[in-house]
């Protein structure tokens, strides 16, 4: 099943490219990197920082919004709130039905 939009819900999110567009915690909010593990509560989210080190960050899942990038022919955002991914990932992947995901 190749990766869209529609099936992001049942893909793996680690590898992902994601930005954090929204979060109670202002700190978090435009984080961005790649996803590099999920737990069922948590992204850890990989990225530069302004002074140009590597850092992860963990983000709670149901405090947050994400915009995942899918790169095909052309790259696509998708927007996400957090809420939806709190589960645990083998469950999340193997879901079916209608996505709910913009």
């Amino acid at each position: 099943m190749p990766l869209t939009a529609a099936t992001l819900p049942r893909h793996e999110l680690i590898g992902l490219p994601v930005r954090v567009a929204a979060a109670s915690n202002p700190d978090l909010i435009g984080v961005s990197g790649e996803v590099v593990m999920e737990t069922t509560r948590t992204l850890s989210v990989e990225g530069e920082t302004a002074r140009g080190t590597t850092r992860v960050w963990q983000v709670p899942k149901a405090e947050a919004t994400f915009e995942f990038e899918l790169s095909d022919d052309d790259t696509q955002v998708v927007t996400v709130e957090g809420e939806r991914l709190v589960a645990r990932p083998a469950r999340r992947t193997e879901r079916t039905g209608d996505s709910k995901w913009r």
